[in-house]
């Protein structure tokens, strides 16, 4: 679940902030983010932020938002795997909102080109090197056939055999194997490392996105820095999502904090 877990924090930040609007459930009166295209049948873990925020508030009652929780569960997760800690400022508050529409338009397809790519992430703050890095998070976790059928079939950018290999696991058909799953890191899978920018280096990334950023881009002389060093891509992955975590909090008497995560407060 590590890597769906870090995955929620992402998807929760570039959609009105981190603010815990990606767990509110939809009812008769109330649009969420979970049906919009980048979330449906895909975004998962609500219900271990669901059992941790039940365990917190046994203890500690009206105090943590769920916001926090879901970048606590990504740090974690990351660690767990293999990854670098760090410190999570804290204080986020909960929304009473959520936005479909910024769901489906600010968080970028993995059709993305590299110019997509900067562009998504500036608008969030974010640099080209802090997108470079946080794409690393894709050393964990899989994909849907759906999301890297083009890339195999149609792309050049791809070593022959890999593409083989995935296409084994994901009919050409549109609708054929749409949610087959392939991992996103073909060399260690559930290990948080660096061998994500190594799998580029050879034209293995999974996604056409992934392979963007080392494809005769801005961004090439940095994927090789990061294959090279595991220290550089931690320490620049940690300063990326402590960053990404600092997008449009709400903190004061902003929000609230929600006593289920799945929706607002009723007083």
């Amino acid at each position: 679940m590590g890597a769906s877990l870090l995955r929620l924090f992402f998807h929760d930040c570039f959609v009105q902030g981190c603010d815990g609007s990606i767990l509110l459930d939809d009812t008769a009166s109330f649009t969420g983010e979970k049906t919009a295209g980048p979330n449906v049948n895909s975004v998962r873990g609500f219900e271990v932020i669901d059992q941790i925020k039940a365990n917190v508030e046994l203890l500690c009652p009206g105090v943590v938002s769920c916001a926090d929780i879901v970048a606590l569960a990504a740090r974690d997760g990351t660690f767990l795997l293999g990854g670098p800690i760090w410190a999570v400022p804290l204080g986020r508050r909960d929304s009473t909102t959520a936005s479909l529409n910024q769901a489906n338009s600010d968080l970028p397809a993995p059709t993305s080109s590299l110019a997509t790519l900067i562009s998504a992430f500036g608008n969030k703050g974010l640099s080209p090197r802090d997108m470079t890095a946080l794409s690393g998070a894709h050393t964990i976790g899989f994909s849907q056939c759906q999301n890297f059928r083009d890339h195999i079939y149609n792309d050049t950018n791809i070593d022959p055999a890999f593409a083989t290999l995935r296409q084994g696991n994901c009919p050409a058909a549109q609708g054929s194997g749409d949610s087959n799953l392939a991992p996103l890191d073909v060399q260690t899978q559930l290990v948080f490392d660096n061998a994500y920018y190594g799998n580029l280096l050879v034209r293995r990334g999974l996604l056409h996105s992934d392979q963007e950023l080392f494809n005769g881009g801005s961004q090439d002389s940095l994927v090789q820095q990061y294959s090279s060093s595991p220290p550089l891509f931690a320490a620049d992955f940690v300063t990326a999502m402590i960053k990404m975590g600092r997008i449009s909090p709400l903190t004061g008497g902003a929000g609230q904090i929600r006593a289920n995560c799945r929706v607002v407060n009723s007083r």
